[in-house]
């Protein structure tokens, strides 16, 4: 479970190094506010906030979607409030009540599949929507698509059994930004396409090894790519194995 720490600012190196061609680093320093990372779109910029582990907004317009945060309201207390707050399952390092209470929830609502909703306190569930894989929805004005997010590994499959948890691909401004979950390179991973940004995870036993996930990459070539949810895993590793398949943008989900 993800403890409680304290918001990353990120200072980026502007040289990338010769190891993949197009990775790019950050220094992370424990003080401070997130920096939010902008995606030029035919109709204004999205930006993206690594928080914590696989926790991370998203801003578009007034619109700022808080996709699975915990950690406790604190570790949120300088950035904007959220608008609209998104959730891909149920484990406690991607959703957690007290956070969520801390966050408004109650007022703001919340978007989740059925393991989460079911789970909320009443006065939570009363303004959350449900969402399954397939669904299309809207959330803070921007399109979603509700993807598939599931283990196949024959010792992992207790982990994440397929149709319980979300990925999502939000789109606006014809770009497309995919939010993988806790999932293997599952065949709905591989056949997706025009993919702009693309945030994938990479631990056992959970999710992927380093070379499921760039091998994964290689497949379905979104531009970029931040690997998060690595606790435990090489993301340098990932990147190297990447290539120049993709744009791969490190950052220190864990600093402390």
């Amino acid at each position: 479970m993800v403890t409680r720490r304290d918001a990353l600012s990120l200072i980026l190196v502007p040289a990338a190094l010769s190891l993949t061609g197009s990775l790019s680093m950050n220094v992370a320093h424990a003080q401070g506010k997130p920096k939010g990372e902008a995606i030029p779109t035919s109709d204004g910029e999205v930006t993206l906030t690594p928080v914590n582990h696989a926790s991370l907004v998203v801003g578009y317009g007034d619109a700022v979607i808080y996709v699975d945060p915990v950690g406790g309201a604190e570790l949120y207390s300088s950035l904007p409030k959220p608008t609209a707050i998104l959730l891909t399952h149920g484990h406690p390092d991607h959703f957690d009540v007290p956070t969520l209470q801390g966050l408004g929830a109650e007022t703001i609502g919340l978007t989740a599949p059925r393991v989460v909703i079911d789970a909320l306190p009443d006065a939570m569930k009363a303004k959350s929507t449900l969402v399954s894989n397939g669904d299309t929805s809207k959330i803070g004005g921007i399109t979603m698509n509700v993807v598939p997010a599931y283990n196949t590994t024959a010792d992992r499959l207790k982990f994440h059994p397929k149709g319980v948890g979300n990925g999502y691909v939000l789109q606006t401004g014809g770009k497309a930004i995919y939010i993988a979950g806790d999932t293997e390179d599952i065949p709905e991973m591989r056949a997706l396409t025009g993919i702009e940004v693309a945030f994938l995870p990479m631990n056992l036993p959970y999710t992927m090894t380093e070379e499921q996930a760039a091998d994964a990459v290689k497949a379905f070539r979104p531009k970029i790519v931040y690997p998060y949810h690595y606790k435990g895993s090489d993301p340098k590793k990932f990147a190297g194995l990447v290539g120049e398949a993709a744009e791969v943008r490190l950052r220190d989900w864990y600093a402390s």
